[in-house]
């Protein structure tokens, strides 16, 4: 169990992040550059971030958007807006259809178990649970109707077979997102085949609702009995919880053709309006420089990282690039960003040594003047984040922090110091999701006593007794550290 703690989130009345709100630029996909955020409604934030399919439990693949996506919402929320955080789970799908017919149970048993399997991993990858997680199945009115406005129209039609489908032809911006031209597009790329394909008026038309097969989940509908194809699905959740118009729309960029793209033509053919101003996409995980495939035996979830890391060093290690930029996973890569995180973690814990004196002494003059570095430096990680959610950089500016304490810290060192460093430290970390208290572990009785052999033997001077331990303690995991305030443990 990960520890939880309080978020720490600076006052929206800072006027030093008041003021420079409305500076910060995004990367639209739309316009393939980078914009000026400016909110349809000041000071909030609507946005909706497609989530994963609910069959099995979630891989690293899944895990950069989620980790991405949030934090761009912990940081609009450090900025002082209110953001309302939408992002669905895809409940009913022909994978989990198959899944259940594999362990002959309902579909529902299976969408229920990997929902819960993921909210797991998602809150051990400090992930803040979303304004709303609104399922698929529990949205089928609201399907039915858009589905019925956009027959109404003469956007959709409706096949001999019961399937519906939407007319692509009849909408004259499509491709704007993925930048294609209409007639270079193919139908079926990423499209489930169903049966009445053949009933399309156009090869490019995609389903807005499909008839049942045997053995499937369905629901009534005035065109057939059967389910929502899967486009429609996040057109009518976004509508639902934000609105027709919404700020941001985001989600990895597989899925800018054909499901974003889908999703424009029929939410704007519904309302007539703009669907979403800002679409953010992450760009893909390679692992060892190759597609993540199970088929080349590369292919992790994130039960199976959390085997050999904290999760919170995979969160550490997906911000450690830029978004939109390739990343790519290795043993190495996060070995490194294991070390990295320490020395972050290693820093904040030194400064909260510091508070425990509790010297009391006034603040120093070089004690103000690094506070006043400390501050530039809190700006640089500001001016990155504003940069279209520049984490890499951001992350830099956090280890100039942290050189900055590790290095003016000493036995002298004033609480109002440490507290000053510590209370523009931690929002920061707060910001990437990197939890600054490091979890409370017990160890055995036995290492315990180890332990406590060491330090009698280094009081006797007895240090070839007290390596002995040290190196039987290493052989375990566990690596020893001495310090002004006493001996310290930490896991290899």
């Amino acid at each position: 169990m990960y520890l939880q703690i309080q978020r720490i989130a600076l006052p929206a009345t800072d006027a030093q992040v008041k003021d420079k709100r409305n500076f910060m630029k995004i990367f639209n996909t739309l316009s393939k550059r980078k914009e000026e955020f400016v909110p349809i409604e000041e000071g909030k934030v609507r946005m909706y971030v497609c989530g994963p399919t609910v069959y099995n439990l979630i891989h690293i693949g899944n895990a950069r958007p989620m980790i991405f996506f949030d934090t761009v919402r912990r940081y609009f929320e450090y900025r002082g807006y209110d953001v309302n955080y939408v992002s669905n789970f895809t409940d009913v799908d022909d994978k989990i259809i198959n899944k259940a017919i594999e362990e002959g149970v309902d579909a529902s048993v299976i969408s229920t178990r990997y929902i819960n399997e993921c909210k797991k991993d998602m809150e051990a990858m400090n992930v803040l649970s979303a304004t709303k997680n609104p399922l698929a199945t529990e949205e089928i009115g609201g399907m039915e109707e858009m589905i019925s406005t956009l027959i109404d129209n003469g956007h959709a039609y409706v096949a001999k077979d019961g399937t519906v489908y939407f007319r692509v032809k009849s909408f004259d911006g499509y491709g704007k997102l993925s930048h294609k031209n209409i007639d270079e597009l193919q139908s079926g790329f990423r499209e489930i085949k169903v049966t009445g394909e053949d009933g399309k008026e156009d090869s490019n038309d995609f389903v807005l609702w499909k008839p049942k097969k045997d053995g499937e989940p369905y629901w009534d509908s005035p065109w057939s009995k059967g389910r929502p194809g899967w486009h429609i699905e996040c057109s009518v959740m976004s509508k639902k919880y934000l609105g027709d118009q919404i700020d941001i729309h985001g989600g990895g960029e597989d899925l800018i053709f054909p499901h974003h793209e889908n999703e424009i033509a029929q939410s704007e053919s519904a309302s007539g309006k703009s669907f979403a101003n800002y679409w953010m996409h992450n760009a893909f995980l390679n692992i060892d420089n190759k597609k993540m495939s199970k088929s080349l035996g590369n292919f992790f979830t994130v039960r199976d990282i959390s085997e050999k890391y904290d999760l919170q060093v995979l969160r550490f290690f997906m911000l450690s690039a830029h978004y939109r930029s390739p990343l790519n996973f290795s043993a190495e890569l996060m070995e490194a960003s294991k070390n990295s995180l320490e020395r972050i973690l290693t820093g904040v814990e030194n400064l909260k040594d510091v508070q425990k004196k509790n010297n009391s002494s006034p603040i120093t003059d070089a004690e103000l003047s690094n506070l006043e570095m400390a501050k530039v430096l809190k700006d640089k990680f500001v001016a990155a984040m504003d940069d279209d959610f520049n984490t890499a950089d951001a992350i830099s500016a956090i280890f100039e922090l942290i050189k900055l304490s590790n290095t003016s810290l000493n036995e002298n060192s004033t609480t109002e110091y440490a507290n000053g460093l510590l209370n523009i430290i931690e929002p920061l970390c707060d910001v990437l999701g990197i939890i600054t208290e490091r979890k409370t572990e017990i160890l055995d009785s036995e290492i315990e006593d180890l332990i406590e052999q060491r330090t009698q033997a280094r009081k006797n001077k007895d240090f070839a007794l007290a390596d002995k331990i040290r190196n039987d303690l290493l052989d375990r995991g566990i690596v020893l550290e001495d310090t002004r305030e006493g001996v310290k443990w930490k896991r290899s």
